[in-house]
Parts: C-alpha cells; sequence; structure tokens
C-alpha cells in the first residue's frame, strides 16, 4: 500500500515538518482483554493508579479570563477547581471544604468570585487558597489557619490549554507532552478559539471512545460516504513519545475499495465535507491542477479574506488533511485550519460502561486578536444527533453520529463475546496497542 510520505513525494507537493516524517513502531500482537472495558476492579485501578498520575486538560485559558474566575474539572470523583488566582497565575484546588468535606463549588459550574464560599456552614477562602473566614471563629481554637490553606493540584499550560495532574511528584507537563510542543510550534494553539463545545453521552466505556478515533480503518466500513477521500489503508500511524501518537490522513486520496482512478473533480466534489458553507459556486479544478490544490487555495481566500485569518507560510497539507495527536490519557489535537478540532473522553461519574465526549472546534483568532467569549457546553444525549447542536455543520454532524452510532453496540458486544479480547491490526490500529501499553504502565498490569 502506498504510504503518505510516497504518495506526498510523487505530486513534489510542499511539505513542511513535522508533516514530512513517519514514527511507526511494531508493538506487538496480543490480544486487547475485554475486561478492561467493562470490569470494575480494572476501572477502580484507572481511577487510583491512572487518573491521579496523569496531566489532563481542564479547560482552556479563555474560560478563566480574570482574577477570581473559576471553572470546575472532575475525573471520577475527583474534583478541582481551577482558577486564575493572580492576573499571570493559575491554580488548581481540591473541591472539598476543609472544615467537614461539602464540595465548594458545584459539578460543572464556573464563574467569577472574590472567594469560595461553603454552602453548608460558610467557611470562605481566597482565590489564591488561602483561609479567609471562619464563622464563630471563637470556637476553633484548635486550628492553626496556616494548615487550613486549600490543598492544591499541579497546574501548568501550554497552547491555551489548562491542565492538571494530582500526582505531587508528575514530571513536567513539557516533557509529558513530547514532541508536541516541537510539532506544533507553526500551529499557535494559544491563538485558537471556541467555537463550538459539545458534550455528548456515550453507552460505552470511555476507553472504547477514545479508541473508535485512534484510526481511519473503520471509514470504509462507518462512514462510506467518505471513501472518495479518505483511504485508509493510506493513513499513516506514527508513535511518537510514551504518550503521544499521532494519526496523518490525507484529504483527496481515495480508498482502494472504490476500485477505480478518480478524476481530480470528482475527487475535490467529494472533498468538501464541512467546507461547503465557504463555497458560493461549484468549484472547479483548472486543467493541470489538482483537487487538494485547488481546495487548500480556496481555504486559503476565504480564511484570509472572509475570517481575516492569516495563512501565510502554511503548506496545503496544513490546511486540508487530518492531522490527529493523541495526549494519553484522553486527549485528542487537530491542528489543522479545516477540521481544528479538539477531543476529551472521561468515564461518566463511576459508571464503567458509560463515557462523555467534549467536541470543541477551536478556530483561529483573526489578526486583529479579536477573540470571542467561549461559548457554553452543549449537552446531549445517547440518543441526540449531533445535528441537534446550534451552528454544527449537518455533514459533519452525520459523520459524527455515524462514529458514536457504534459504540453501545461494542460495549454490549464486550459482555456477549466468547473470545475475551480483541484482535488488532499491526500498522492501523497500533495506536490503541500503544495507548494500552501506557496504561499498564501506570497500572502495573502486563
Amino acid at each position: 500500500m502506498t504510504s503518505v510520505q510516497e504518495i506526498l513525494a510523487s505530486t513534489n507537493e510542499i511539505v513542511r515538518p513535522p508533516l514530512d516524517r513517519a514514527s511507526y513502531r511494531f508493538l506487538g500482537t496480543e490480544d486487547i482483554p475485554y475486561a478492561r472495558y467493562t470490569s470494575e476492579e480494572f476501572f477502580q485501578d484507572e481511577m487510583a493508579q491512572m487518573w491521579t498520575r496523569t496531566w489532563q486538560w481542564a479547560c482552556r485559558e479563555e474560560h478563566i479570563p480574570e482574577v477570581g474566575d473559576y471553572i470546575v474539572y472532575e475525573i471520577g470523583r475527583l474534583s478541582v477547581i481551577v482558577v486564575r488566582s493572580e492576573v499571570d497565575s493559575i491554580r488548581g484546588f481540591y473541591n472539598s471544604c476543609l472544615h467537614r468535606g461539602t464540595k465548594l463549588c458545584a459539578s460543572d459550574s464556573s464563574g467569577g468570585v472574590n472567594h469560595f464560599s461553603c454552602p453548608y456552614h460558610g467557611w470562605q477562602w481566597n482565590v489564591d487558597g488561602s483561609l479567609h473566614n471562619i464563622p464563630s471563629e471563637w470556637d476553633f481554637q484548635n486550628i492553626d489557619r496556616s494548615d487550613f490553606n486549600l490543598p492544591e493540584v499541579n497546574v501548568d499550560t501550554w497552547g491555551g490549554f489548562v491542565f492538571i495532574n494530582f500526582d505531587s511528584e508528575a514530571m513536567p507537563l513539557l516533557e509529558y507532552l513530547d514532541p508536541i510542543p516541537e510539532h506544533f510550534q507553526n500551529w499557535n494553539m494559544q491563538d485558537r478559539y471556541i467555537s463550538i463545545h459539545v458534550q455528548k453521552e456515550l453507552p460505552c466505556n470511555w476507553k472504547a471512545a477514545a479508541e473508535a478515533f485512534m484510526e481511519n480503518y473503520h471509514t470504509k466500513t462507518t462512514h462510506p460516504q467518505l471513501i472518495p477521500t479518505s483511504s485508509g489503508p493510506s493513513t499513516q500511524y506514527d508513535i511518537l513519545g510514551d504518550h503521544t501518537s499521532r494519526f496523518y490522513a490525507l484529504t483527496g486520496v481515495p480508498d482502494p475499495v472504490i476500485g477505480r482512478e478518480l478524476s481530480e473533480q470528482e475527487k475535490l466534489d467529494h472533498m468538501l465535507v464541512g467546507d461547503g458553507s465557504s463555497v458560493d459556486t461549484k468549484l472547479q479544478v483548472e486543467e493541470g491542477g489538482t483537487a487538494r490544490s485547488t481546495l487548500a487555495n480556496m481555504l486559503r481566500k476565504h480564511f484570509e479574506e472572509a475570517l481575516d485569518v492569516a495563512t501565510d507560510g502554511l503548506c496545503d497539507a496544513e490546511i486540508i488533511d487530518t492531522m490527529e495527536y493523541t495526549v494519553f490519557p484522553n486527549m485528542f489535537l487537530f491542528p489543522g485550519l479545516s477540521l481544528p478540532m479538539v477531543y476529551r473522553f472521561r468515564p461518566l461519574g463511576m459508571d464503567t460502561d458509560r463515557s462523555l465526549f467534549d467536541l470543541i472546534f477551536l478556530r483561529p483568532l483573526p489578526r486583529s486578536g479579536e477573540r470571542p467569549d467561549p461559548p457554553e457546553p452543549v449537552r446531549i444525549g445517547i440518543e441526540d444527533s449531533y445535528a441537534s447542536v446550534p451552528g454544527f455543520d449537518p455533514t459533519m454532524a452525520h459523520v459524527y453520529d455515524q462514529d458514536t452510532s457504534n459504540m453501545g453496540f461494542q460495549q454490549e458486544g464486550f459482555y456477549a463475546s466468547k473470545k475475551q479480547g480483541q484482535t488488532l491490526a499491526n500498522y492501523q490500529e497500533v495506536r490503541i496497542r500503544h495507548f494500552h501499553q501506557t496504561l499498564d504502565r501506570y497500572i502495573g498490569t502486563k
């Protein structure tokens, strides 16, 4: 099968680093046990040994722009208040009153405060975590105020994202993300804004939900309408670091299952998924041109003229292709301009069989630097279509509906199967194997 790098070399298309390299590694052939998706014991091990020791994206910096702005991030029963404590400082506090344990801020809440106040007895803390007020303090002569600062979690930022880690001995965030900061140095994720934020409830284990987006192998069956422009076998899969991997799929490369050569115009007609609103008339490939360059040039013009977004120096691939990076355990980043998504997958509460999928469209800021306020997340249920979300492109909504329609059937199949594990492709599903091998390093099971 022709690789991404071979296809690009054959067309003489200019491609900038890091898209001009591949880094696949063979990682073995063992089945992945279904118990990892169904076992309550395994789920508890993840909670105790993995979620408490990994860097997790909690919010964007624009969610908390002013001193006193906060947002609550939760994973399982763990709850953290992420707050801008000073103009240039963000901190994270365990969301629990030091008097009798009551949550200080409600789950999924956000806002702006001068103090965090317990709703039960009124104890208060400043936004830097220091104790502010104890009602009837005369009756608490047994405590030392300096011992009653809110306990903190590690907080760090990269690319406009705010990350938290419960482990006091965690490795530095940039080391954990390696090599993503280097790969993203030309993509300026900090200069993006949230245009849409969806939270979709899913009827499956959080890992099954995440793994559905780690490979392009499913496209010819799940998304048959995409095979004229997306080749599963020609997708590139890269193992980058201990916590990071990537797939790179070229737009405008048909899947071999089509069985015939498509004209450049036919390819282009299929490449406008999610971008049709940018085209006033039918786009035509000029003689001697390609579908890829035609679409890239159209989008450059749209970004520059209609959106006032700079595209200087970006190659065609950075504008039209699908580059998906993952950060273990649950963050997916798409740095391209035309499909600029960010994903996050978490267990829904403490339910082994249900999960929450955060889907964000993170679009580039205009040259003015004006940043719209981030929208409130739109929560949709298991049976709801993404098309019900205001502003969501209906063609893209159909693709996501197709993706998530498989998940309940897979979770049910885990329980129904006589065979006790999933058998992975050596190349196209290597990122799933890498994901589980990284998980094993945290929970200590081989």
